[in-house]
């Protein structure tokens, strides 16, 4: 039975409790980023993507791939509440004796299809994935997310120049535009704008949206579907920090965890947002 957007809405605000408790539990971890994609995450795995977590190295499944590795909260909640490993093990986010680390690591946590951390690699790899399925004849789609700050890598527009060239129509990325990164608004530190010109010239089919809006990610999807001969990069206008008020649009809460106050206070207001977007 296909699932309600309204129930996605309520998935992406859950897979927000579970990346505050993943940090808050690691003492460490990136919340602001992992925070803003939640939706996104929340329309591929449980929508969109046609992957299968009893077969999690089906050949023919979808592919995606983290390229800002560090936000491997929001994938690892998205997986586990996917049904990939047990969501009570996302606690353990980062500790020594945890296959959960804190980037992405495909040869240890079920569902990663790709190990990152370096910025710009991610999406080089997902790449690869989308030449090679041309080159099978297969009919998997390849997505990647990538952070605005990720742009400042020279790769990624050797990736974005390589994917127009070869014409990959099977690859979507989403740049996850909340504009700001670690040092601060990312049109200060080294800017990338205007990143809808600058994808365009490179070849690419362009939409934009409120990446917070998981009527607006469906409707990207299905138009990036329909478009023949070119990748398609959604670009999410978003919030970092997103669903939680003491952090949305700050900077200082890139790579920073919360202690057990603001912990409570954040999971608090989620479990509102929660209640009310049921309710509704």
């Amino acid at each position: 039975m296909p699932i309600e957007k309204k129930e996605l809405g309520v998935i992406a605000y859950k897979l927000r409790r579970d990346i505050l408790t993943e940090i808050y539990s690691a003492k460490s971890g990136h919340p602001g980023g992992s925070l803003s994609i939640a939706e996104i995450m929340a329309v591929l795995y449980f929508k969109e993507m046609n992957i299968d977590p009893k077969n999690p190295k089906n050949p023919d499944r979808d592919r995606f791939v983290l390229s800002k590795g560090h936000c491997a909260p929001a994938l690892y909640a998205a997986l586990a509440h996917r049904g990939f490993f047990p969501v009570e093990d996302l606690p353990s986010f980062r500790r020594i004796d945890s296959y959960l680390q804190g980037h992405p690591d495909m040869n240890k946590v079920p569902g990663v299809d790709m190990s990152t951390g370096s910025l710009g690699q991610g999406v080089c790899a997902a790449n690869g994935m989308a030449m090679v399925a041309k080159l099978d004849g297969k009919s998997y789609r390849v997505y990647t997310v990538l952070g605005d700050g990720e742009l400042e890598e020279g790769q990624v527009w050797e990736a974005a120049m390589f994917a127009a060239h070869y014409k990959l129509d099977n690859l979507t990325a989403f740049v996850d535009l909340n504009l700001l990164q670690i040092d601060g608004d990312v049109r200060k530190v080294m800017n990338p704008t205007p990143v809808d010109k600058k994808f365009e010239a490179f070849g690419w089919n362009v939409i934009i949206i409120n990446g917070n809006k998981v009527n607006e990610i469906i409707d990207a999807l299905e138009k990036a579907k329909s478009v023949k001969g070119q990748p398609t990069v959604i670009i999410c206008n978003d919030i970092k920090g997103k669903g939680v008020s003491f952090m949305e649009n700050e900077a200082g809460w890139h790579g920073n965890a919360p202690n057990e106050e603001q912990y409570n206070m954040a999971v608090a207001e989620i479990d509102a947002k929660i209640s009310e977007l049921e309710e509704n």
